[in-house]
């Protein structure tokens, strides 16, 4: 008799828990249209938990499946609705912020009709946002704007012109200041329009002007894959090039077409993932052009790689808490150590993603240029 009130008690304690892990797993239907939507389309939609729905019209199709919700198990699966579309729901809250994807029908790859397109993995692929609980950081406020502009720099290296995208904070136009310089570069598959489409570089620069949380600069993104290569390759990926781009072409254009500072102490360098990789060795192989070093997901400095410490300002190592924190953390301690000016910054509960970029952005830019 003991062991069966035992048994009962137990099976009404299991089923509590699993009644009350089911309703702290439900979905709650408050989806909304992702802000990265074209216009006047309902799907892709997200809801206060993360989660992503998606319709895709393909009446004739016999599978859709979307890249986003199930990792390496091939993404979420749609299920055909009766009015001949599919319809389906990640399996679980995705990381806040920007995420990349595109929908598969019958093997064959294809882009949301419903989402904007962004450069990135290669190619121009659908864009979804999962609102993040801190993205007023980056969000479109009725404060002071600066100006993106693109301009068309001669290379005689690569016997052409080259594009970058030049963004100036608010008010270069009607002032005479000069201004520092932040060289920022994007990762790998992507190209010099992610850091102002997909990481919002210039809002957040905008906001943190109108805090008063920075001294404004002007930041430059330029295309670092000077010589192709193909996916799968990038240890085929020659520096030499794009830094003869950078350095010899990009630099003197910006200083003569703009009012900058051209002196090593007001000029900086970043990268995000395979940005950092050229920002890395880049900034080692040219001491004497930049005094302020960051690496975005994109790897570390060790105290021995810097013959003289004395030109550099800064170094900002920072990665998302998905990656691996603790090389970014053990190298800043080893930096510290050395005496150079470290910082580390780890973006909570993200991972190799914009998010982490876009809060690395937001916490670099203060220390810049002091």
């Amino acid at each position: 008799m003991k062991s069966t009130v035992l048994s009962l008690l137990f099976s009404i304690s299991s089923c509590g828990i699993a009644l009350a892990q089911n309703q702290q797993n439900a979905i709650i239907e408050d989806f909304k249209p992702s802000p990265l939507n074209q216009p006047q389309q309902e799907y892709p939609m997200v809801n206060s938990q993360g989660y992503a729905r998606f319709k895709i019209i393909a009446p004739a199709a016999d599978s859709v499946r979307v890249s986003l919700g199930l990792g390496g198990r091939g993404g979420t699966k749609l299920e055909k609705a009766s009015d001949g579309s599919w319809m389906g729901t990640t399996e679980g809250p995705m990381d806040e912020g920007f995420h990349y994807y595109n929908v598969k029908i019958d093997g064959g790859k294809f882009n949301d009709p419903g989402a904007m397109n962004y450069y990135g993995s290669i190619r121009w692929e659908s864009g979804i946002e999962i609102p993040a609980h801190d993205q007023d950081f980056y969000a479109l406020k009725n404060v002071p704007h600066g100006h993106v502009q693109q301009v068309l720099f001669p290379s005689p290296s690569t016997n052409t012109s080259r594009r970058a995208f030049v963004y100036t904070p608010p008010g270069y136009e009607l002032g005479k200041d000069k201004y520092p310089v932040l060289y920022l570069q994007h990762g790998w598959g992507e190209d010099e329009t992610a850091w102002m489409n997909q990481g919002h570089a210039n809002l957040i620069m905008d906001n943190l002007i109108a805090e008063g949380k920075i001294k404004p600069f002007i930041i430059v993104n330029t295309y670092g894959m000077t010589n192709e290569v193909k996916f799968g390759k990038i240890r085929e990926f020659k520096i030499e090039p794009f830094q003869t781009v950078l350095i010899d072409e990009l630099i003197p254009y910006v200083d003569a077409h703009f009012r900058t500072i051209a002196k090593q102490s007001h000029r900086a360098m970043a990268g995000l993932s395979m940005g950092g990789m050229e920002t890395k060795t880049i900034t080692l192989n040219k001491p004497d052009v930049f005094s302020y070093y960051a690496l975005l997901s994109g790897g570390t400095y060790a105290p021995t790689d810097i013959k003289d410490k004395s030109k550099v300002k800064l170094i900002f190592l920072s990665c998302g808490s998905r990656e691996r924190p603790e090389g970014v953390n053990n190298a800043v301690t080893a930096l510290k150590e050395a005496n150079f000016n470290a910082v580390s910054y780890v973006s909570e509960k993200t991972g190799h993603e914009f998010q982490t970029w876009r809060r690395s952005l937001r916490e670099l830019a203060p220390l810049l240029f002091k």
